[in-house]
């Protein structure tokens, strides 16, 4: 799997280098702000919640918006896997938009597995996970209703880590850094040029309250590449953006013992 990636960003990279004099550039300022929690409901089992506000020209406009549910599963102290459903939806934004009018949705499944490696102070998080999505297409140049759904294929991976800044572990009252990179690959008969789908880098600062409430403030950086050519050039348009991430991730247990 290690050598696959490292193979899979190989091309990437080549390809971007490639086309970089042939491509447009579409330059958007992020603000996203993320709630993500996972909610106990027994000892191996918890309930995955979470919604993304995401804005461009640092809120004040709409970009996406994103609802997930899931089940999460606790196999080992380090290895959980879940699955679950996401909705999902895009406004018209940017100067080359690949939404004509109304915002379009999308639905999806998907499924992954989340490995951590302890290496002293550093936690590392790797997770890779698949998603099936159907992408929908409104009529009447983007006003009407949704008339038809394209179903693709995406696969991800996540490197995430965790360095406390006052410890040797993150305790209640304490802040500690954090940050993540994750590549979009899709694959399947209607990805067409469209393989690399993106990259997300994101790096922080974090605040744990206590064990379930932390809050995170993230600079991110996504290299976005838009399904379809420009229309008008037939170049490929590439999203280079940058902004802030802001993370509340809040938990609940709802197991007996936490009751009693």
């Amino acid at each position: 799997m290690k050598k696959t990636l490292l193979l899979l960003g190989c091309w990437v990279l080549a390809s971007s280098g490639y086309g970089q004099a042939l491509r447009l550039n579409d330059q958007n300022t992020l603000g996203w702000l993320v709630y993500s929690g996972d909610h106990k409901l027994t000892v191996k089992w918890a309930l995955h919640t979470e919604y993304q506000w995401r804005r461009i020209n640092w809120v004040r406009a709409p970009q996406q918006q994103l609802a997930r549910l899931g089940l999460v599963r606790t196999l080992t102290d380090r290895i959980t896997v879940s699955g679950g459903y996401t909705y999902f939806q895009t406004h018209r934004y940017g100067s080359y938009p690949t939404v004509p009018g109304r915002p379009e949705p999308e639905h999806r499944l998907y499924q992954d597995i989340s490995l951590k490696d302890p290496l002293g102070r550093l936690t590392l998080t790797h997770r890779l996970r698949l998603e099936q999505r159907w992408l929908g297409t409104r009529a009447n140049e983007g006003q009407g209703h949704v008339q038809d759904w394209e179903f693709q294929n995406r696969i991800r991976y996540q490197l995430a880590g965790q360095f406390p800044l006052q410890g040797v572990t993150v305790e209640d009252g304490e802040w500690y850094l954090n940050a993540f990179d994750e590549l979009f690959i899709g694959f399947g008969r209607n990805v067409g040029d469209n393989v690399f789908n993106q990259n997300r880098l994101s790096g922080g600062v974090g605040y744990q309250f206590s064990d379930n409430a932390k809050v995170e403030l993230n600079y991110l950086n996504q290299i976005s590449q838009h399904a379809e050519p420009d229309a008008a050039s037939g170049r490929p348009v590439f999203e280079i953006n940058h902004g802030f991430r802001l993370n509340i991730l809040y938990d609940l247990d709802f197991t007996h013992d936490a009751v009693r």
